[in-house]
Order: C-alpha cells, then sequence, then structure tokens
C-alpha cells in the first residue's frame, strides 16, 4: 500500500494533467467552462475521484452541469490515458468525476450570512430609541443616610 503523501502528490498530478487535457485536447464544447478544482485518491493509488465546477456563460443562466457530466463520462477513457501516460506509475487509476458541492454550499452560507446581516439590522433599529426597563442606574450603591439611622 502507498504512503498518503505519495497519494497527494499523484492526485496533483492527475488534477493537472485533466485540467490540461480538458483546455487543450478534448475538443468537446460541453467542457469549455468546466473547472478541475480537487482531486483524491485512494491510498491503494487504484481510484482517483475528480471534483469539478461548471461555470455558466452568463451570470444569470445556470450552468449546463447535466452536459459536463455526460461530456465527462464520454472523455473519461481518453483522460485516463493521459493520466497513464503523465503520471508513470504501474496502475493507472479510474477516473470517477463528482461535481464538486463548494458552489451550493457557498451560496448557502451567503444566504445565510445575509440573513444574520438583516436580522442584526432589526436589532439595531428597535434597540435604537429603546430605554432600560429598570432604574437608570440599576447597581445598588449603599445609602448614605443608613449611617445616620444607627445613632
Amino acid at each position: 500500500m502507498a504512503d498518503a503523501p505519495r497519494a497527494r502528490k499523484l492526485a496533483k498530478r492527475i488534477a493537472q494533467i485533466v485540467a490540461s487535457a480538458l483546455e487543450h485536447e478534448v475538443k468537446d464544447p460541453r467542457l469549455a467552462r468546466v473547472t478541475i478544482t480537487d482531486t483524491k485518491v485512494t491510498a491503494d493509488l487504484h481510484d482517483a475521484t475528480v471534483y469539478y465546477t461548471v461555470l455558466g456563460d452568463r451570470l444569470d443562466v445556470p450552468p449546463d452541469m447535466q452536459g459536463a457530466a455526460a461530456a465527462l463520462e464520454s472523455a473519461k477513457g481518453v483522460l485516463r490515458s493521459m493520466v497513464g501516460a503523465g503520471t508513470g506509475v504501474r496502475f493507472t487509476p479510474t477516473l470517477t468525476f463528482v461535481a464538486d458541492p463548494i458552489p451550493e454550499d457557498s451560496k448557502n452560507i451567503e444566504d445565510l450570512l445575509a440573513r444574520a446581516a438583516a436580522a442584526d439590522a432589526e436589532v439595531a433599529r428597535l434597540a435604537n430609541g429603546a430605554k432600560p426597563a429598570g432604574d437608570p442606574d440599576p447597581y445598588r450603591a449603599p445609602r448614605e443616610d443608613d449611617e445616620d439611622d444607627e445613632d
């Protein structure tokens, strides 16, 4: 079994090879906006999971995730051959392409932060003209006339 540093090094090399191949070698127009974000290799170096994102043509148009997934599946054999030639390992890892969940997660976090900012603004608006519910000085100080009563 291989050690973890070797698996990380191979994963990084696979990501570079696949990204370069998608940019220069594979001529599928559905892969024009695909970006390789991460790669994980199993400890035995037999399986590699390649994470990718797809950028849209414009901000108001969602990206074609299904088309990119289909294009990556059809190009999987060519990409695996390029990985085998570029890495020089005895067994070329099988490639599995997975859409990276980070863009959706980051959008959810941005939505949560926007809701928190709106709640903070509402609390600040309510606190703007508020007065304390109790005495103006809530801390009890000893009365000066208590000493005079004892005498």
